[in-house]
């Protein structure tokens, strides 16, 4: 009796170890697992629901399926001429193989580790193969500028002859042949590479912030306004000798038009003489005395007031004044 009993409480506490240990386990969505049983791995489990395991034997190890960020910390980085900038970037990554990430790092923390070692790595590499204006910019933009819609009242002919002016006096401004996003790109590469071993699939690297080191900001600011005034200047010259040359051809119109309006105006001045001249001819021709006498007359009204003192009336040019008629 008391054997059987006691087999009977051995028999309930294997079943409750049991059932507490769990046969049953959930994989949620969003989530993979590693079934691994004495150190072997026994199964792996990528999709959600119920799933069977042997208690005490089998170890289930969850992993995250879905897409995780890698956030990198600033660091700073040499570039092709020795000039140090502070570099950013982000990254995208899952777990693409569990059993690899399993074997190779087993944690997620360690996988973080893993990234920034290598991504790190490609970061270095690249900033370090490329001058420093492939990092901060991503195109050209002086010379994108010739493509805008406004051209700030200037002719494509001569903003381009102003910037030529300026990108020859710097070799700063160059034709950016990369940029920022294609350094991005092989950022992404080199890494890419890299994480397979591991059962990672890197997703993107992204360039979150580029800056300059305290030591090279001044010389950077220096720079960027020695640019500006060189634009600025090349602007200045540019409208003085426009300037010019409207004032040259406002000049040449004004001489036309006055040497236009002058010979008008003689014209005008000869015909009105003429018709004047055959006005008082036909006048003349009419009635010579009466003309005569009102050309005295006139004359009279012209000169007398102006004579201060007159000796004699006896003259021809005084006739009309004594004659009866």
């Amino acid at each position: 009796m008391k054997k059987t009993l006691t087999a009977l409480v051995v028999i309930f506490i294997i079943v409750l170890g049991i059932i507490v240990a769990g046969p049953l386990y959930v994989i949620n969505e969003g989530e993979q697992a590693v079934v691994v049983q004495l150190g072997r791995i026994t199964n792996i489990v990528t999709n959600a629901g119920l799933q069977v395991r042997i208690p005490f034997i089998d170890e289930v190890v969850r992993y995250p399926k879905k897409i995780m960020a890698w956030d990198g910390e600033a660091r700073i980085i040499p570039t092709a001429e020795r000039q140090f900038i502070f570099v950013d970037v982000v990254a995208r990554w899952r777990i693409s193989d569990p059993k690899v990430f399993y074997e190779s790092i087993n944690t997620v923390e360690a996988a973080y580790s893993k990234l920034a070692e290598i991504i790190d790595s490609a970061v270095r590499t690249v900033v370090a193969e490329n001058p420093l204006i492939e990092s901060v910019r991503n195109s050209d933009i002086i010379m994108e500028r010739l493509t805008e819609t406004e051209s700030h009242g200037l002719d494509d002919d001569i903003e381009i002859e102003i910037i030529n002016s300026t990108t020859q006096t710097d070799s700063s401004h160059r034709a950016i042949s990369k940029g920022r996003r294609r350094l991005a790109e092989e950022i992404l590469d080199r890494s890419r590479r890299m994480v397979p071993e591991y059962g990672i699939e890197l997703i993107d690297v992204v360039t979150r912030q580029i800056s300059y080191s305290p030591e090279l900001t001044p010389s950077v600011y220096a720079r960027m306004i020695r640019e500006r005034n060189q634009l600025a200047m090349a602007y200045r010259s540019d409208g003085e000798g426009r300037k010019a040359e409207w004032l040259g051809r406002m000049d040449n119109e004004k001489r036309s038009i006055l040497s236009a309006a002058y010979t008008q105006a003689q014209t005008i001045m000869g015909n009105a003489d003429a018709r004047a001249a055959r006005i008082y001819a036909d006048a003349y021709n009419r009635d010579r005395t009466f003309f005569d006498f009102w050309r005295a007359i006139e004359s009279y009204r012209q000169t007398m007031p102006q004579f201060e003192k007159t000796l004699t009336t006896d003259m021809e040019y005084f006739r009309y004044l004594y004659s009866t008629r």
